[in-house]
């Protein structure tokens, strides 16, 4: 045995040893990268074989995503990856800066007199951080591998200077613009819709406060915080969300929409922003219209299947309005979408006005609503049925006039469908009488009415518990739900019904006339929903409160 080996401490012995796995990892790893992807070795050569530069570029290209990444990661060298919803904010080391850091792609996050514990998100620099920690701080060393973004805003929010001054940069829109540029903010608003995307989120709040801006999901109807970064950063993710949907990054006075088609991984994303001015800055709220996720298939919605042959034979027929009615939030839209995917048959002229167009489906003539220009659900509608539609969308009915010519298209040889914003079923029908349309043609023209909700389904993983084996359950995030599933009401327009409608019949006299001939209401539906394990009582009484 030589000297040196015999004069070897503990602490040099382990960077031995873990220098050595490290090194054949990182080989691994890259052989792996290689197979997997096979634009690897063109993104290799355009960023002079620099494997860190090559791997960021296939996660901003869409080739993969950052969580699908960090797994190839740590299945190459064995390191663990700790749960970022558990994850503590780490203390600050002394005598270390952000920027060395940052460079190092590294962050310490526990540490004795012995052995550190050190988060890093590069593996290719991580001989040299075992070789920076064995010889400058002497203690042994445990990584644990983390997300790009997620190391970033852990040294951005630990060892940046809390009270820098950017706000003289914010005024310009040029500096907005550099600022919603930079590798880091795009990072981290590409990590957030990552996020979203992972937990199938519908909709992104960006909530600017004090001295936090809190970014939370609605996750299965319900709002979950799932990050939070300094105050600081808020003018440049706000500005990045801005220039990739076409708002304008320099007015923050008042209120904008916008738009954009995003592709994260193998997932395109179609979002619908909004901003309002708030006291603390703005309110962004952005709208994940996730294509590959929703099925537009009736079968796919959680009807039973007697109401949903009813309702299929309904939609058959070539004329008379068909209304969904329920709370914002409740499944309305995707519902009428189903119903046109199933007419879209190439032998039907069908023609939608929306507000906005959430979905863009092939086949279809699909219309937006523009206030600007005085284009309404009104002088929309009155246009479309010039144009010889054999089936007409009306986004919603809100109005006595659009009430009148929707009726009046369903009168005359279309099939009209639409929205209402009601309770139950029966309160559709008296909707439309409160906009002053005879009953008459009400009754004539309303074929059926179909109320619905939306209630979380129980998680087949942990059956509700929300932990599994390894303690949290990772199917539904520790909620206990997972997915959602619709409880309905349908209501079908027979003879009877009609001619207690053209009389002005009170809606509790419509109900039990309704029931009587077979309706189910929705906490008949939502019962046995709950007896079948789908869902729980506390859901059911939750989303039936809401409406």
């Amino acid at each position: 045995m030589s000297q040196s080996s015999v004069n070897e401490t503990p602490v040099q012995a382990d960077f031995c040893k873990v220098s050595a796995t490290a090194a054949k990892a990182l080989e691994n790893l890259k052989k792996r990268l290689q197979e997997t992807f096979a634009e690897y070795g063109s993104l290799l050569a355009e960023h002079n074989f620099e494997h860190s530069a090559a791997d960021q570029a296939m996660v901003e290209k869409g080739i993969c995503t950052e969580p699908e990444l960090l797994k190839i990661y740590a299945e190459s060298f064995g390191l663990p990856v700790p749960e970022e919803d558990i994850l503590n904010t780490p203390e600050r080391y002394p005598g270390i800066s952000a920027d060395y850091l940052s460079e190092n792609s590294m962050i310490p996050a526990e540490w004795d007199d012995e052995v550190m514990k050190i988060y890093t998100s590069d593996p290719y620099k991580l001989e040299r951080n075992i070789y920076i920690v064995n010889r400058q701080l002497k203690r042994s060393m445990e990584f644990l591998l983390i997300r790009r973004t997620l190391l970033e805003r852990l040294v951005n929010s630990v060892y940046k200077d809390a009270e820098e001054d950017i706000q003289s940069a914010a005024d310009s829109e040029d500096a907005l613009r550099s600022m919603a540029g930079e590798a880091r903010i795009v990072r981290l608003v590409n990590d957030i819709f990552s996020r979203a995307v992972e937990l199938s989120a519908s909709d992104i709040h960006v909530e600017p406060g004090e001295d936090r801006v809190v970014v939370r999901c609605r996750v299965d109807g319900v709002l979950t915080e799932i990050l939070s970064a300094p105050i600081r950063d808020f003018p440049a993710i706000a500005s990045r969300i801005k220039l990739i949907s076409g708002l304008n990054i320099a007015e923050s006075r008042l209120p904008q929409d916008g738009r954009t088609t995003f592709q994260l991984g193998r997932i395109e994303l179609d979002m619908r922003v909004s901003t309002i001015p708030i006291l603390t800055g703005e309110s962004i709220v952005l709208r994940l219209l996730n294509k590959a996720s929703v099925a537009y298939d009736l079968r796919a919605l959680g009807m039973s299947q007697n109401m949903l042959n009813d309702f299929n034979e309904l939609i058959q027929i070539p004329h008379g309005m068909i209304l969904v009615v329920g709370p914002t939030g409740s499944g309305k839209t995707t519902t009428l979408y189903s119903v046109i995917n199933q007419l879209n048959d190439n032998k039907r002229k069908i023609i939608t006005v929306e507000d906005p167009v959430e979905y863009q489906m092939p086949g279809l003539c699909q219309m937006q609503v523009n206030s600007q220009i005085g284009v309404d659900f009104a002088s929309g509608l009155r246009s479309i049925v010039r144009q010889d539609p054999d089936v007409i969308l009306v986004g919603e009915i809100r109005d006595r006039e659009t009430a009148d010519i929707a009726i009046n298209a369903a009168l005359t040889g279309h099939l009209v469908l639409s929205t209402l914003h009601t309770n139950d079923a029966v309160g559709a029908v008296t909707r439309l009488i409160d906009m002053n349309v005879e009953g008459f043609l009400v009754a004539s023209a309303l074929f059926g009415v179909m109320s619905q909700r939306l209630v979380r389904k129980v998680c087949t993983v942990c059956n509700g518990t929300g932990k599994d084996e390894n303690g949290r359950c990772r199917n539904c995030n520790g909620t206990g739900f997972r997915g959602r599933t619709g409880i309905y009401e349908f209501l079908r327009v027979n003879d009877e019904l009609r001619e207690a409608i053209s009389h002005n019949q009170p809606s509790s006299v419509l109900e039990k006339i309704a029931v009587k001939n077979g309706m189910k209401t929705l906490l008949e539906d939502g019962r046995e929903k709950v007896a079948a394990g789908i869902t729980t009582a506390e859901e059911l009484l939750r989303s039936t409160a809401e409406g």
